[in-house]
């Protein structure tokens, strides 16, 4: 959802203070960023799903995958603080820089290197287990991702019944995890 456009500007000119104040700095913390709050209505039809839907969330404005949320704004700022360190703690181990404040960093896509070893099976997974005509499927996809219910119970179920294989241990979920086991039929224990 596109900002309004005097929000857009607002967020253009906040992204450019924050930048040009980092060039002062080096090491970057959450406050050097722009962030902005967003409230929202909570939709009651969600209010029984184990996805929690949040009256506030608070991101860092051009960092589109960086964000928290929470009852109050307080809350979603605690929340996107925690998101932040994770993030800032994972890229100092994996020898990148943080990006700095202000600027656009694109979306990063998970690998599909596990999945594209089984790119028939995924494709049919899709169809016959997820019920979808297709589904972009990442290394770190999961069962998770493809429904609102408080297990996946259901889509183990669809899977024993579809491929004749347990997954019932797999407790990540993860689907490249699911497919291997399918691929290679192998039983648990």
């Amino acid at each position: 959802m596109k900002p309004h456009p005097v929000a857009a500007l607002k967020n253009k000119l906040i992204a450019a203070w924050k930048m040009f104040l980092s060039l002062f700095k080096t090491d970057w913390d959450l406050f050097d960023y722009p962030i902005v709050f967003r409230a929202h209505a909570v939709d009651p039809a969600y209010a029984n799903t184990r996805l929690k839907w949040h009256l506030f969330t608070a991101s860092i404005v051009n960092w589109w995958v960086m964000g928290g949320g929470g009852e109050t704004k307080q809350e979603a700022l605690q929340d996107l603080e925690k998101t932040f360190a994770r993030r800032k703690a994972d890229m100092a181990v994996a020898g990148k820089p943080l990006p700095r404040p202000g600027v656009h960093v694109p979306i990063e896509f998970a690998s599909q290197q596990e999945i594209g070893a089984y790119p028939e099976l995924a494709d049919d997974f899709v169809q016959r287990v997820l019920n979808l005509d297709w589904a972009w499927i990442s290394d770190e996809s999961s069962l998770w991702d493809f429904h609102e219910g408080a297990d996946n119970g259901a889509l183990i179920a669809r899977i024993r019944e579809v491929y004749g294989v347990d997954v019932s241990d797999i407790e990540s979920g993860r689907l490249s995890e699911i497919l291997q086991r399918i691929a290679t039929k192998q039983v648990p224990g």
